[in-house]
C-alpha cells in the first residue's frame, strides 16, 4: 500500500474571488435629521447621494467630505459617523482601499471618544476587510479579533457572524484552508439562524472556494451555483458576479476552457455595471488565461495587461502580484522569455512584501500559495540559458520563514528567550546571490547538491495547486565555487517520482519485512536503484572521489523523505559506502547554522544530557500509556558510559527536569518515543515523550521547543520519525526545524521507526567515532557502515540523518 504524500506544485494562478465584506456592509445612509444650524451639511449629504446615484463618484465624495467638515465643526457626532461610514464604504466599492482604511480609522477614533461600541465594532470590521485587501494580514487579524470581542460583549450575533466570515477570508488568503473553512461554517450557521440572506449567499461562495482548493470540483460547483441562485433571488449583484467568476475558475481548473469563458464574460458584465475593479480584474484575468490555453496569445496578453492595470489601480498587492504572474505566464507561453522574467520578478517582490509582520506559521502557509511564481521563473531562467540565476531563484523559493527565524536567533545574543508570538522583529532577508552561494560552499568545504522539482505549468488550479512533476533541476556547487547544472526529464521515466518515493516509504514503514541476506536486500529495494538513477547518476561525475569529503544534499518537497544514504548505484553499492552525507533545507540555512556553531564556541558548555526510556506518558481517549522502551534504556546507559556521565530514566526523566538540563547542555541525546501527528499542540507537528509530572502531561512538543533558547552543539533524537513533519515550501516543519530555530546547529533525526538493537548499535558506534574525531557526518557514516555489517537491511541503518552543521 502506498503511503500518501502531500505535494505542492503550483502553476499559473486563477483569480478566485472571496468577498471583501462578506455580508452587507455599511449602506449609503440618508441624511440624519438635525438642528437648523446643520442644514448646510444635510444638504451636502443629499447632494452627494444624488451625485452617487448619477455615478458621479468624485463629486459625491467631495460633497460628503464637505459635509463631514461641517459636522465636525458643529460637534455633530451622529452626522459625522454617518458620513464617515458612507465615505469608507464608497471608497472600498471604488477600490480605494487605503482611503477606506483612513476613513474607518477616523470613524474608530470618533466612536471610541463617545463610547459608541457598535460603531467601533463596525469600523474595526470594515478596516480589517480593507487591510486584508491591501495585503496587511497581520493588521487585518488584529483589528478583526478586536471587533469580534466587542460583538460578543454586545451579544451581537449577526455582527459576530460577519467577523467570523472576515477571519475566514484572511486565513483563506494565507493558505490556512482548514482554519478558513471552520470560520466560514461557524459564520454560515449564524447567518442561517438570524436569516441573513446576503451572508448565506456570500458564505456559500466562500465554501465553494475551499472545496476548490481540495480539488473537490463537483462540490465547489454545487456551492457556487447555490450562491448564484440565491444572489439572483435577492438582487445581490456583487455576490452574483463573484459566483459567476468562481464557476468560471472551476471549469478552468478542469481544463474546460470554452465552458469557463461565458461565466467570466457574465462576471465581467456585472463588474462593469457595479464599477467594481476587483471583480473586473479577476474576470479579465481569468479570460486571459483561458485564451492562453486556446493559444490565442495576442488576445490573452491584452487581457492580462488590463487585469494588471485594474489591480494596480485599486492598490491590492496580492491581486497585482497574481496578475503579473499570469501576465508573465502568458509571455512565457508566447516564448517572450525576457519580458516574462521581468513580470515574475516584480510579482515575487510584491508577494514577498505580503509576508511582513506575519507569524512563522502564516508565513509558511502564505508562501505555499506563492510557489507557482518560483517554479515558473526557474523554467524561464533555464530556457534563457541562465542556470545560475535559476539557482538563485530556487534558493529564494525555499526555507524563507526558517531562515528569518534563524537570522533573528543569530542576531539576538542578548535575548533570554525567542518569542515565537512576536515575529515583528524578524528582519527581512535579502535574496541569496551566486556570490553568497560560492562563499558558503567554501565555508562548508563540501560539495553541495541542490534539487528543485518543476511541476507541469499547464496544471492550473486554486490556492495550493497540484500537478505532475515534469523536470528535476540539479545544481552541484563545489568547494571551489564552481557550479554545474543538470536537468532530468521526469516524463521519460516509467513511474512518477511521487509514486516512486511513496513505494520506497512503504518499504521502510514495514518493520516486519526485514531481510538479512544481502541479495534479498537488493531485490527488496530495487526502487532505491531506480531513484538513484534519477537523483545521483546524472551528477555522479561531479561528486567527490574521496569518501570522506562531505556531500550536502538540499532536497525539496517530497525529496526530504528520501533516505539518501540507502540509494543504490549500478554496481549495487549504497551511497553511504561511497560518500559522507549531510542534509540541509537550504544553502542560506547552512550559513546560519555555521554562525550558530561559531557563537556556541564562545559559550563553551561541557554538560552532557542523556535520556533513555522515561516513564511513559499516556495518550488517547481513553488514555493509554505508551509502551516502555527497554532497548532505549540500554542504549542510554551505554552512551552515558562512553561519555563519562549519568543518564535520566524512569520517573527521573520528567519533562520539567529534561527541559531544565537542556538549557545548559552541550550535547543532548534523547532515546524515547517520538510522535508526529499522534500528539499535536500548537501549529507545529512533533513531540518527544518524557515522564509526566503534576504540572504537565510529559510531552515536549515542537511548538514548545521553538520558543526555547538552547546552547547545545548537537541534539540526537533517537526516536521514531523525528525527521518527519509537515512538508511545505519552507521545508519540513517539525522537531528538527524547531531545535535548529532554538539555537542547535546540528540535529540527528530519524525518517522512520528503527528496531531497538540496530539503533543501540548505531548510536554507540556514532559516539565512539565522534569521541575520536569531531566530524559528525563522518561519525554517522561510520556508524551506518558498522550497523549495516551486522544488520544489512537499510531499514535497520539508513533512517538517521544529520541536518545542519557538521
Amino acid at each position: 500500500m502506498k503511503s500518501k504524500i502531500y505535494l505542492i506544485a503550483i502553476a499559473s494562478t486563477i483569480l478566485l474571488i472571496t468577498p471583501i465584506a462578506l455580508w452587507a456592509a455599511v449602506p449609503i445612509n440618508p441624511a440624519i435629521p438635525s438642528t437648523s444650524t446643520s442644514l448646510t451639511a444635510d444638504d451636502l449629504v443629499q447632494l452627494g447621494l444624488k451625485q452617487f446615484r448619477a455615478q458621479k463618484f468624485d463629486l459625491a465624495i467631495a460633497s460628503w467630505q464637505q459635509a463631514l467638515n461641517l459636522y465636525q465643526q458643529q460637534k455633530n457626532s451622529k452626522g459625522a459617523i454617518n458620513v464617515l461610514e458612507t465615505l469608507a464604504e464608497v471608497s472600498k466599492m471604488l477600490g480605494k482601499y487605503e482611503k477606506a482604511i483612513s476613513y474607518s480609522q477616523q470613524l474608530l477614533a470618533l466612536a471610541q471618544s463617545i463610547g459608541d461600541r457598535r460603531t467601533e465594532a463596525n469600523a474595526l470590521g470594515n478596516m480589517g476587510n480593507n487591510y486584508r485587501v491591501v495585503g496587511n494580514y497581520a493588521k487585518a487579524l488584529e483589528v478583526q479579533n478586536q471587533g469580534l470581542a466587542i460583538r460578543k460583549e454586545l451579544n451581537d450575533q449577526q455582527g459576530e457572524g460577519q467577523v467570523l466570515a472576515s477571519l475566514g477570508n484572511i486565513h483563506y488568503d494565507l493558505g490556512n484552508y482548514r482554519i478558513a473553512e471552520s470560520f466560514f461554517q461557524r459564520s454560515l450557521k449564524i447567518a442561517k439562524a438570524v436569516g441573513n440572506g446576503n451572508g448565506i449567499v456570500s458564505l456559500l461562495n466562500s465554501l465553494g472556494a475551499i472545496a476548490g482548493t481540495q480539488e473537490e470540483y463537483p462540490q465547489a460547483i454545487k456551492y457556487y451555483q447555490q450562491s448564484l441562485n440565491n444572489a439572483r433571488k435577492i438582487g445581490f449583484r456583487e455576490a452574483e458576479g463573484n459566483a459567476l467568476n468562481n464557476i468560471g475558475t472551476n471549469y478552468h481548473v478542469q481544463r474546460k476552457y470554452k465552458e469557463a469563458i461565458p461565466y467570466y464574460e457574465q462576471a465581467l458584465t456585472v463588474a462593469k455595471e457595479l464599477k467594481n475593479p476587483r471583480l473586473e480584474g479577476a474576470a479579465v484575468g481569468g479570460l486571459g488565461l483561458a485564451y492562453v490555453f486556446l493559444e490565442e496569445y495576442d488576445k490573452a496578453l491584452s487581457l492580462q495587461e488590463q487585469s494588471w492595470q485594474l489591480a494596480k489601480q485599486i492598490g491590492d498587492r496580492r491581486l497585482e502580484a497574481m496578475t503579473l504572474a499570469n501576465w508573465g505566464y502568458t509571455l512565457w507561453r508566447s516564448q517572450k522569455y525576457a519580458e516574462a522574467e521581468q513580470k515574475f520578478l516584480t510579482s515575487l517582490n510584491l508577494l514577498e512584501s505580503l509576508r511582513s509582520n506575519l507569524n512563522d506559521g502564516d508565513k509558511v502557509s502564505i508562501f505555499d500559495t506563492q510557489l507557482h511564481a518560483f517554479n515558473l521563473l526557474q523554467l524561464i531562467m533555464v530556457a534563457q540559458g541562465k542556470p545560475e540565476e535559476a539557482l538563485e531563484i530556487a534558493e529564494r523559493g525555499r526555507a524563507r520563514a526558517f531562515a528569518e527565524l534563524l537570522s533573528r536567533r543569530v542576531s539576538s545574543s542578548s535575548a533570554s528567550k525567542v518569542d515565537q508570538k512576536n515575529d515583528s522583529t524578524i528582519p527581512t532577508l535579502s535574496s541569496v546571490s551566486i556570490i553568497d552561494i560560492r562563499r558558503i560552499a567554501k565555508q562548508q568545504n563540501a560539495v553541495m547538491v541542490e534539487y528543485s522539482l518543476i511541476a507541469d505549468p499547464s496544471f492550473i488550479g486554486q490556492g495550493k495547486l497540484k500537478g505532475e512533476f515534469i523536470k528535476l533541476y540539479i545544481w552541484v556547487v563545489q568547494p571551489s565555487g564552481a557550479i554545474a547544472f543538470r536537468e532530468v526529464d521526469l516524463t521519460k521515466i516509467n513511474i512518477s517520482i511521487v509514486d516512486l518515493v511513496a513505494d520506497i516509504r512503504s518499504l521502510f514503514n514495514d518493520a516486519k519485512a526485514i531481510v538479512r541476506d544481502p541479495k534479498e536486500v537488493l531485490d527488496k529495494y530495487a526502487d532505491l536503484k531506480q531513484l538513484n538513477s534519477i537523483l545521483i547518476q546524472p551528477i555522479q561525475d561531479l561528486l567527490p572521489k574521496d569518501a570522506n569529503t562531505r556531500v550536502i544534499f538540499l532536497p525539496q518537497g517530497l525529496l526530504f523523505l528520501v533516505p539518501f544514504a540507502a540509494l543504490i548505484n549500478p554496481q549495487n553499492k549504497f551511497l553511504i559506502e561511497k560518500h559522507t552525507i549531510q542534509i540541509a533545507p537550504a544553502i542560506r540555512v547552512l550559513d546560519f547554522t555555521h554562525q550558530l556553531k561559531q557563537q556556541l564556541q564562545k559559550v563553551n558548555l561541557q554538560e552532557v544530557l542523556v535520556v533513555g526510556n522515561p516513564t511513559m506518558p499516556s495518550l488517547g481517549n481513553p488514555p493509554m500509556q505508551l509502551p516502555t522502551l527497554l532497548g532505549a534504556e540500554k542504549e542510554a546507559k551505554a552512551i552515558a558510559s562512553l561519555l563519562n556521565t549519568t543518564f535520566l530514566t524512569g520517573d527521573r526523566a520528567t519533562k520539567t527536569e529534561v527541559v531544565e538540563q537542556m538549557k545548559s547542555a552541550r550535547f543532548v541525546h534523547l532515546a524515547t518515543h517520538g510522535l508526529l501527528e499522534e500528539y499535536r499542540k500548537g501549529e507545529i507537528p512533533g513531540a518527544i515523550a518524557l515522564a509526566p509530572s503534576s504540572t504537565d502531561d510529559g510531552f515536549l512538543t515542537a511548538s514548545e521547543i521553538v520558543t526555547m533558547r538552547l546552547n547545545a552543539e548537537m541534539v540526537v533524537l533517537s526516536a521514531c520519525k523525528t525527521g518527519q513533519g509537515l512538508l511545505t515550501g519552507d521545508g519540513v516543519i517539525g522537531l528538527s526545524r524547531s531545535l535548529i530555530t532554538a539555537g542547535v546547529p546540528s540535529v540527528v533525526v530519524s525518517l522512520w521507526a528503527v528496531p531497538d538493537e540496530p539503533t543501540a548499535l548505531l548510536m554507540t558506534e556514532f559516539y565512539k567515532k565522534f569521541q575520536t574525531e569531531s566530524n559528525k557526518a563522518q561519525a554517522i557514516r561510520h556508524a551506518m557502515l558498522a550497523t549495516k555489517a551486522k544488520y544489512p537491511d537499510p531499514l535497520n541503518w539508513a533512517a538517521f540523518t544529520l541536518i545542519g552543521e557538521n
